[in-house]
């Protein structure tokens, strides 16, 4: 994953419902390659979540 990437993440208001938002990656927060709920990201529109799925690479 990079910049650019389209991805669904998972905002941190969504956690308990599960509801995934589609967007592109602006910035990676999370600065390990991994963690256990999902790499954070800032998308594009400036909101924040953890990476559920990657569209493109």
């Amino acid at each position: 994953m990079k910049r650019g990437s389209r991805v669904y993440i998972i905002l941190k208001k969504d956690q308990r419902t599960g509801k995934r938002t589609l967007g592109t990656v602006k910035d990676i927060l999370t600065r390990s390659s991994y963690h256990p709920h999902g790499i954070k990201v800032r998308l594009e529109d400036g909101r924040v979540g953890r990476v559920q799925e990657i569209i493109n690479k």
